[in-house]
Parts: C-alpha cells; structure tokens; sequence
C-alpha cells in the first residue's frame, strides 16, 4: 500500500456524484445546516435506540412482567424494523423525496415510543417495538446522501467526520442513559427518551429539508419482488442470528426455520437480481468494481470489532464486578468523549491525506486496545480500562470516519441507490454477526475454562481444603451451624471458580477481537490507490 495523497476536491467530486440522484441542494440560506442538525439527531436516536434496549432489557422484563426468554425478542422486532425499511429506504427517499420519507419515520418512531411503555401485554410492545425500529430505520441511510448534498465541497469531509462521531458517541453514552433512567426516573423512559428529541427533529427536518418532487417513473420501474425477497430474507437471518445464542443455534427447530428459509429467499433474490431482472433493486454486479467488496467487508468487520467489544466490557463489569448500568457507563464514556476532541482534526486529516492510510492506523490503535485490555483480570474495574478504552475510541473514529469517506469516494452517480443500501446492509449484519458470534464464542470458552480449572480442583487437595477451611471460618461467625457452613464455603469455592472461568473467557474474546482487527487490517492493505 503505497502512499497516496487525495486532495480536498478529489472527496468532494466522489461525494458530489450523489447530486445526479438527488439533486444538490442551494446553499443561499442557513437552512441546510438546520437539515444537517435534524438527520445527525436521528442518527444518533437510530444507534440508541439498540444500544439502550439492549442494556436495559433486564428493566424491560421487569417493568412488563417478562421471563427470560419472552424478554428477548424485545431487541430483535427493533432490529427486523431497522433491516426491513433500512435496506429499501435510498431508494424511497430518491422516489418520494428524503424530506417525505424522514418526517413519516418520524413520526412512527414517536408514536410507537410513545406507546411501547404502555402495551397491555407481550405482543402490543413487540409490534411497537417493531414498529419504532421500522421508523428509525430510515434515519442512517439517507444522513450520509444529505449531508453530501448539502455542504460546500470545503466542509463535507468534516460533516461526515461528525456523522460518525455522533454514531460512536451514542453507541457509547447509552449504558448511562439506561442507568440514570433506571435509578432516577422511570423504565418506561428507555422509550420516552425520543418523545423529547424527535420533535425537535421533526422541526429541524420540517424547515432545513426542502420538498422533493415524487418521480412517478421510478415507482413504476422498482423492481418490487426484488425489493420483498430482500427485505424478508435480510430480515430471517438478522432475527436467526439475533436469537441463535439463547437458542443454542442448530439445536434449535425455530433457529434453523430462520436462518434456513431466510438463506432461501436471501438466494432467490440474489438470482433474481443478477439473472432474472432487467431492472435489478440492488446491482450486485457492483460489488466486483471500484473494491467495493473490501470496503464493504472491512465495514462489516469493523461493526464486528466494535458492537463485540462493547459486549465484552459491559458483561465483564455486570458479571464479575456486580456493577450496574451508570456504572458500566462510566467505563464506556472513555470511548464517546474523545470524539469532540477529535472530529475536527480527523476531518482535516482526511481532506488531506489518502483514507487508507488514516483507516489503516485506525485499525492498528484498535487492535492494540484489544491486546491492551486482554491483560484483564478479576480485579479490573473502571480506571484499568482507561488507557485502552481512550486508545480504541481514538482507532474506531479514525476507522470508521475513513472507511465512510473511502466508501463514498466509490460512488458512481447511477450506483448511488445501490450503494447506500448495501452500506446500510453491512452496516446492520456486521454489528449483529459480531454480537452473536462474541455471545457464543464467550459463552463456549467460559464452560471450557470452568471445565479445565475444575480439573485442577482435588476435593482431596490440601489447597482445596485450606480454601474451603478459610471459607468455614469466615462464615462460622455468622452462623454455628456446621452444615450451613460447609454448604456456603463450598457455594463460595464454585463461584470463585466461576468467577475465572468468566475473566478467561473475556481475556479470550479481547483476542478474538485482536484476531479481527489484524484481519481488517489485511484487507485495508489489499485497497489499491485511488486515482485523481
């Protein structure tokens, strides 16, 4: 990979192509800005709204009522929303205009926000759920297309720098938003939170977007099965993924319904689009050209990296240490403040010098925090993540912002659709791959741990006794009781063991995470230079 400088207007040309779908917009007024300011809020509720879900999910079946596993397909109907208008959304905003298409989604992430926390039973807050992550879903997709539209050349690399600090900052803010809630107010605001940001959203949205004429013509030349196998089958397999570890994957007949009739329609619309339509909705001929393929794929590793390691800290923190969510937020905000100190200076950087590079030493100081908080051990709590937490937070933004940028610069204007819709699809698979195989991963090696350390344990040992002796003598001066005392000294040895067994397989997935780093890292090298 050799160096290669990309100037200023190189970024904005690439970016600008997007004008020949949707046309540029007149930058006469301060109204863009405003625009600008509405699609950064809804991005930043977009990411919230799966992040705080999925933190708070214990309040949830609380607050509602729910078992375990009646609890867990909360996150999942929010997610389905997402990836099912999420996928389709460029084009409906390139069809009924972007204005049209941001109001209606806010509106319905609203009302269903509104009305989740008060659902009579199961099914009603699943379909609000549902119905909220349906709404958001249009948020992300059509931010990056506006923002390009809607900056001079000079300040687009910069907006794009915000846009991905607002989606780390919001990632990473969300376990103590869930903690103050819990502890201050109420469950049910881990809904309402939006009922106050979406309609200040509605307004920004309202009077910085201008109306967009709808193109009758494109409506009439969708390609609409297209449109529906995609949608049902990227749907199957996230909801399949999103459940397979509490499931316990192949073992289960509901997991392989998902994954096995999602992999089916996922495959008829793939023939579809390469063979059978003339007018296919995503043309997956584009992923062969302009790398498209590698950058697509370094997105999904990165989302991969970074929802994986922000499941490790927050259930190494609740499982070991005991700490509630404000807790666990206080670790996490070492990754989402850096971001305003950064934003500015990575922007400039990118104007100036070749993303991959700026992607590739991103990728590095993230694997470098991983190996950094491998080193972890039962004693760990919030200041022994703070280097590495402050290292990786400076890596994703540099990744991330870069990464956005390169892909960006491979847009053709007739492509443009397509590829905002495969950025969105990355996007969502990458993070909820990456959650899935660290749930499960962990969860193996746990066992495998508490297996081999057990291994170790001789009823019969000498150290085993003098450790359950210790144990007795502590709790003899609770209770004479001598069976209780033995029972709690040997309940107090398990889970001690348990407690190992745990920090050895969080040391693992830190590795893991390493492993996918260096992998992203290879692939950045595999990017050839852009020509000017």
């Amino acid at each position: 990979m050799s160096l290669h400088l990309t100037p200023v207007t190189s970024v904005g040309r690439a970016l600008h192509s997007i004008a020949h779908v949707h046309p540029r917009l007149e930058l006469d007024t301060w109204r863009p800005y405003v625009g600008i300011a509405g699609v950064l809020l809804g991005s930043i509720a977009a990411t919230l709204g799966t992040r705080v879900s999925s933190l708070g999910i214990a309040d949830l079946r609380g607050g509602l009522h729910l078992g375990f596993d009646e609890g867990a397909w909360m996150t999942t109907s929010f997610g389905v929303g997402q990836m099912l208008v999420g996928v389709c959304c460029p084009y409906f905003g390139a069809i009924l205009g972007v204005r049209r298409v941001l109001l209606q989604g806010i509106v319905l992430f609203f009302v269903a926000s509104l009305l989740a926390p008060l659902s009579p039973n199961l099914d009603a807050f699943l379909a609000m759920q549902f119905l909220a992550g349906a709404g958001s879903g249009t948020f992300i997709p059509l931010t990056i297309s506006f923002i390009a539209r809607s900056l001079p050349t000079r300040l687009v690399v910069y907006g794009i720098a915000i846009y991905a600090m607002n989606s780390e900052l919001s990632q990473n803010v969300a376990a103590s938003l869930e903690g103050w809630y819990a502890d201050n107010l109420s469950w049910r605001w881990i809904n309402w939170q939006y009922c106050g940001v979406l309609p200040v959203m509605f307004a920004c949205v309202w009077y910085g977007i201008p109306r967009e004429e709808v193109k009758i013509e494109l409506l009439r030349h969708l390609d609409w099965p297209g449109l529906a196998y995609a949608g049902l089958g990227f749907s199957l397999l996230y909801a399949g993924l999103d459940q397979g570890n509490r499931l316990d994957w192949s073992n289960n007949g509901l997991v392989n319904g998902l994954l096995i009739s999602g992999a089916l329609v996922t495959t008829a619309f793939v023939v579809r689009e390469l063979w059978v339509t003339r007018t296919p909705f995503l043309n997956l001929r584009l992923l062969m050209q302009h790398n498209l393929v590698l950058l697509m794929l370094v997105l999904a590793g990165y989302r991969f990296i970074i929802l994986s390691t922000s499941y490790i800290i927050p259930n190494y923190l609740q499982t070991v240490q005991n700490f509630r969510e404000l807790q666990v937020g206080s670790v996490l905000l070492w990754i989402a403040l850096p971001q305003f100190i950064i934003v500015l200076p990575l922007g400039y950087l990118l104007s100036r010098v070749d993303g991959r590079w700026v992607l590739a030493a991103g990728t590095a100081l993230v694997g470098v925090a991983c190996l950094m908080a491998a080193q972890l051990t039962s004693v760990w709590a919030t200041d022994d993540f703070l280097q590495s937490q402050i290292l990786q937070a400076l890596g994703q933004s540099f990744a991330l912002t870069a990464l956005v940028v390169l892909v960006v610069q491979s847009i053709n204007p007739v492509d443009a659709l397509t590829i905002g819709a495969l950025l969105q699809t990355s996007r969502l698979f990458g993070g909820e791959m990456g959650t899935a195989f660290m749930q499960t991963f962990v969860r193996q090696r746990e066992q495998l741990h508490s297996n081999l350390i057990g291994l170790h344990v001789d009823s019969l040992g000498t150290l085993t006794a003098d450790r359950l002796a210790a144990y007795r003598n502590a709790i003899g001066a609770q209770t004479a009781d001598l069976a209780i005392a033995n029972a709690q000294a040997t309940n107090l040895l398990a889970s001690a063991i348990a407690k190992q067994a745990a920090v050895l397989a969080y040391i693992d997935g830190f590795l893991a995470a390493a492993a996918g780093a260096f992998v992203c890292l290879l692939l950045t090298a595999a990017l050839p230079a852009r020509k000017t």
